[in-house]
């Protein structure tokens, strides 16, 4: 294990900066999620730890030691790739001790380490088969097993699970989650998906266009996001934001009407100085919404669909036409009819507000 830091590092090609100044500490045994949109430079920032891209400017360590100009094969970490890149001609086993064989690792330690890979992943039966002989699933476990029989001091997934189907992939998350549990390894770990990154991290980094939004505990970005994009980012389904108008401020609160229902009227708690006028947006997960009567102010929008799950339905709605809310509801039946109104209360204490540059008012 070894922890991992990154001090101001950039990286541009040309006179484009597609990392643009990021400061991370990833501490020794801690899962750490890289998690945000397509283009945010995640993929990006991982390589560049393993070694694969070139540091424009900036200083990482790796236990300690400056690793900017360091061979990736010395750097102490080994890679798990989106592609699993196993030789079709070798057999598991052959796979998984081909990078110590190549080191020139007597053959007794390469069959203990590749034989302790296999016990950990579940591979026994699979040992003698070759790639195309196995699954998806399967060819991700041999991909992870090279990289444990490296016994590195960092791990580095990049996007893993993203070539399996919904259902291996809930199983493969619950592999990864154990075999960090069962190492106590270092894992820096690249996805687009918010699910893996709030079921798999201790911490989650949230990139948007090079740089990092926020770094915290998945809860407690769920619970305290910096910004509407962290806010809108984290969590399935997404948060909903409702356009809204100041009207009155007082000695820490603020009072706030819909734009699209001013009659839906709160107060919340806030600290920081706004204006009577300014435009705010309202966020309010969907499982926020209570039942119709309670709260500080009720909420009327039109019903487009129900989305039943089993134990929990989304309501799919709008208050006018093109803005989309989602609001959770555990009844187990109700009807699907596009004209069917719905009714829900809103508390201040599970609503947070937004300015108009996006940024959390608290």
């Amino acid at each position: 294990m070894a922890e991992v830091r990154l001090t101001d590092i950039r990286k541009s090609y040309g006179s484009l900066e597609v990392i643009k100044g990021v400061n991370l500490e990833v501490r020794s045994g801690e899962f750490v999620v890289f998690v945000g949109p397509s283009g945010c430079g995640k993929s990006t920032l991982l390589r560049m730890i393993a070694g694969l891209e070139d540091i424009s400017s900036g200083e990482l360590t790796i236990g300690g030691s400056v690793m900017n100009d360091v061979d990736p094969s010395k750097r102490g970490i080994a890679m798990v790739f989106q592609t699993y890149a196993l030789y079709p001609h070798m057999t598991v086993r052959e796979n998984m001790g081909f990078a110590l064989r190549f080191a020139g690792m007597a053959k007794d330690e390469i069959e203990a380490r590749v034989n302790a890979a296999a016990k950990i992943l579940e591979l026994g039966p699979l040992m003698d088969r070759k790639p195309k002989a196995l699954s998806g699933g399967q060819r991700q476990r041999v991909a992870i097993g090279r990289a444990i029989v490296r016994q590195p001091d960092v791990f580095l997934f990049d996007e893993p699970l993203s070539n399996l189907d919904a259902e291996l992939r809930v199983h493969m998350r619950v592999e990864i989650a154990r075999l960090h549990k069962e190492l106590n390894a270092t894992i820096v770990y690249v996805t687009h998906d918010q699910v893996e990154a709030m079921t798999l991290a201790d911490k989650i980094v949230v990139l948007r266009a090079g740089r990092v939004e926020q770094v915290g505990a998945p809860l407690a970005l769920y619970d305290d996001p910096d910004n509407a994009f962290v806010a809108g980012f984290i969590g399935s389904p997404r948060m909903n934001f409702l356009p809204a108008r100041v009207t009155a401020v007082g000695s820490g609160t603020v009072t706030v009407a819909l734009t699209a229902q001013p009659e839906t009227i709160l107060t919340l708690p806030v600290t920081q100085t706004c204006q009577t006028g300014d435009a705010v947006q309202l966020g309010v997960r969907p499982e926020h919404f209570l039942t119709e009567g309670q709260g500080e102010a009720q909420l009327t929008a039109q019903v487009d669909v129900i989305e039943h799950l089993g134990n929990t339905s989304y309501v799919y709605s709008h208050i006018t036409p093109g803005e989309q809310i989602i609001i959770e509801r555990e009844e187990r039946r109700g009807t699907d009819r596009k004209t069917d109104q719905i009714t829900v209360g809103l508390s201040a204490a599970h609503c947070l507000l937004f300015d108009h540059k996006d940024e959390r008012i608290r």
